[in-house]
């Protein structure tokens, strides 16, 4: 046996070495004549030094394709990342490499700064009631001109949010009628929007059309097909969705702790095949019928009950048992799976209901990824890891929790709770790309009140604005500039105008005073003026109209502005006391005249009432403080026809500032004490000339209110019934002992 062994191994190694001399002698000899090879390349200019040493070469190499009509180099690609290699390779838009530098003409946008322009509607063509929204949004934006020689960005009239063939809203022939376009120049400075792209079964993200050097506004894009700092990721939005307003999220109370009734919850439909039918035909594994809840049907479909599965009907059941709204209400968590595309509805439902989603669809660029931090509001998971989510939400914090979900209501009021807040975000996106000198930074577009009302054009710098003082550890401002808002001819030196600038130049806060001659008779002599501590700088209206005393003056040198009608009686201890609670709350209107809003049944509009209440909702601009910088977005952000008709009425400005200013913080302005015989005086020093005592007034104001609501989309002025007073105020203790005495005696 021992012999046989020793015969077998011999044997064994003797074959072994045999083999290895054989493809030995191949290598060497293969090697001499790709040296052989190489030395004639040499010859003829072609060798490489280091490029084939050692190395086999193949006859008939595949040689890299480009889409560009360039000629490159083979070896450009050793030097390209792996993302430059997947732009390179994949085509779905022949633009795939365009980005601002290179597909976009700058020089349109500087002369007349950024300007959209709409093409004119075609006769004949049908436009979806969503598109119809998005057209509506931009040409009611200030960034609308209907000169397209003034346009910066261009967007298409043609229908091109729903591009599956299957669809009813699908429109033929786009592609020769975008060619047919004078100004489409290959799509340069253009933006598409798009909501659905491809169809059954492959759901590709080819919109059907030659998009050219084109910007994509898109929902449902993949991180693989999105260009950055080119195309805008949108959200997936139903027809439903509103034009204006919205509805404001359902978180009311921010709960402690901030766990509801369940953890996690899906309700949905269940594809059995194809694509997106991977991870909802999983989500069953991780249902346990108690605090998480993933509901799903595959009773959908024309055909369902032919390719049902086992499970189908016991989902059925089930899925029937739950309310949908119900659910949303009372989770803490939303899943948020892909469907057939990467998006999905449940996304901003998830966000209005404040429930914190859990998203899973790889590779989804997530909507306005540019600007927006998800990691602050969402929870990003994994189509893979499926399994591992109950337990991973289960380990945040709930400190994590209430903070994921107050900027759930944050982002939702923001941005996406309208299709304008969705059009204006994106068109805000692409402006900060073209003017990134006085673009907004992450904090803006991250924090309250979002970047849509905190314009850079103002300023560069967070200090300037009122919301940003905690976040840079900065005080409020510790002085004020008066502007006193004059329409009537000084005749006597003993008018309350006069009386009011004396006592604002007494105040220990005040730096200066602007008087605003709105009147038609010609400026008084500067003697007639009283003398004062502080200077005294009178403006002469040009236009002579209301919106005016809002106009961001170079000559407003304070962040704080004190507004005061002429006919305004206010001694200098209210003044002194309003603006030091106006300090501790600078983004707000803080003053002493309120008036409030009300819904009338009968006649189903809004109505104004100046009845002495506990309830107020706005503080009017007669005597009242704020930061300077609603003079900028007064002017700069609202639409040009409401001011024409606050001009042609003379009247209104103030409750458009209340309306600006209420939209802008979600919160309501500060009244604070004043004096007993307000009232009394104010209807006493009121001449039957000024406009208080017009009769069509308060029938002037009614109908301004509903006007700007239905501008707004909603009602943005908020009930309070808070009313600050001075430490100590009406206490049954010495008046030495109070700081605001005079308040008192008055």
């Amino acid at each position: 046996m021992q012999a046989k062994k020793r015969y077998f191994i011999l044997l064994s190694a003797g074959s072994c070495l045999a083999l290895l001399f054989y493809f030995g002698g191949l290598q060497f000899r293969a090697s001499r004549n790709h040296s052989r090879r190489g030395e004639h390349s040499s010859r003829d200019g072609l060798h490489q030094p280091g490029s084939d040493r050692f190395w086999p070469r193949f006859p008939d190499a595949l040689r890299p394709f480009f889409p560009w009509e360039q000629s490159e180099n083979e070896d450009s690609s050793v030097h390209m990342s792996p993302r430059q290699k997947r732009d390179a390779n994949s085509s779905i838009y022949k633009g795939k490499k365009c980005r601002m530098e290179s597909c976009f003409d700058f020089t349109l946008c500087k002369k007349n700064g950024f300007k959209v322009y709409v093409y004119p509607q075609q006769k004949g063509e049908k436009i979806a009631e969503s598109y119809q929204n998005i057209l509506a949004a931009i040409e009611g934006s200030r960034f609308y001109t209907s000169d397209p020689s003034q346009a910066c960005l261009f967007v298409l009239s043609l229908d091109t949010l729903d591009r599956d063939q299957l669809s009813p809203q699908y429109v033929h022939n786009l592609r020769s009628k975008v060619q047919s376009l004078h100004l489409w120049n290959n799509g340069r400075n253009h933006l598409i929007f798009n909501l659905y792209s491809g169809t059954w079964p492959d759901y590709t993200e080819d919109v059907g059309f030659d998009i050219g050097q084109a910007m994509l506004a898109k929902a449902s894009i993949s991180t693989e097909n999105f260009r950055p700092n080119f195309d805008v990721s949108i959200p997936l939005f139903s027809k439903d969705h509103p034009r204006t307003g919205g509805e404001r999220g359902f978180l009311k109370f921010n709960t402690i702790p901030p766990l509801r009734k369940y953890m996690l919850v899906f309700k949905g439909k269940r594809y059995l095949t194809g694509i997106g039918s991977d991870t909802r035909n999983a989500l069953y594994h991780v249902h346990n019928g108690e605090d998480v809840l993933l509901l799903t049907t595959c009773k959908h479909g024309k055909d369902w009950q032919k390719h049902k599965d086992s499970r189908c009907d016991r989902d059925n059941t089930e899925y029937e048992k739950y309310d949908y709204r119900e659910m949303l209400h009372n989770a803490t968590f939303c899943l948020v799976p892909r469907g057939r595309r990467l998006g999905s509805f449940r996304f901003l439902e998830a966000l209005q209901a404040a429930c914190v989603p859990v998203m899973l669809s790889n590779g989804w660029e997530l909507p306005f990824s540019e600007v927006i931090n998800w990691n602050q509001a969402a929870v990003i998971g994994d189509e893979r890891l499926l399994l591992q989510i109950p337990s991973t939400i289960r380990s945040i914090h709930q400190d994590k929790i209430l903070a994921l979900r107050q900027q759930t209501q944050f982002l939702w009021e923001a941005y996406f709770s309208s299709v304008e807040k969705i059009v204006l975000t994106t068109l805000e996106i692409i402006q900060d790309r073209i003017f990134k000198h006085i673009s907004r930074n992450s904090l803006i577009w991250n924090k309250h009140p979002g970047g849509l009302f905190v314009l850079p054009q103002y300023s560069s710098y967070l200090g300037d604005f009122p919301y940003y003082y905690a976040n840079l550890g900065l005080k409020p401002p510790s002085k004020f500039t008066a502007v006193i808002h004059a329409v009537t001819p000084l005749v006597s030196q003993s008018q309350p105008v006069l009386k009011l600038l004396v006592a604002a130049a007494k105040s220990q806060y005040c730096a200066q005073i602007i008087v605003l001659w709105n009147c038609d008779k010609p400026l008084p002599a500067k003697h007639r003026w009283p003398a004062t501590a502080v200077p005294v700088i009178v403006i002469e209206g040009e236009s002579k109209v209301m919106s005016s005393r809002f106009l961001p003056y170079d000559n407003i040198v304070t962040d704080a502005v004190l507004s005061l009608d002429e006919d305004t009686v206010l001694s200098t201890t209210e003044v002194d006391f309003a603006f030091t609670v106006w300090q501790s709350f600078p983004e707000r209107i803080v003053g002493y005249p309120a008036r409030s809003h009300f819904w009338d049944n009968s006649k189903e509009r809004w109505g104004y009432t100046s009845k002495w209440t506990n309830d107020y909702s706005m503080v009017l601009t007669g005597a009242a403080i704020y930061h300077k910088y609603y003079h900028y977005l007064y002017t700069h952000y609202l639409p040009a026809s409401l001011k024409n008709m606050v001009d042609q009425l003379a009247n209104c400005e103030d409750i458009l500032m209340n309306f600006l200013v209420s939209a802008v913080t979600k919160l309501p302005p500060i009244k604070v004490t004043q004096k007993k015989q307000y009232k009394e005086t104010m209807m006493g020093q009121t001449s039957r000339a000024s406009r208080w005592a017009d009769p069509d007034h308060f029938a002037q104001r009614q109908s301004c209110m509903n006007t700007f609501a239905s501008w707004f989309g909603y009602m943005p002025l908020i009930h309070s019934q808070m009313r600050l007073d001075p430490v100590l105020f009406k206490d049954q203790v010495s008046i030495l002992r109070k700081k605001y005495r005079d308040i008192e005696r008055l």
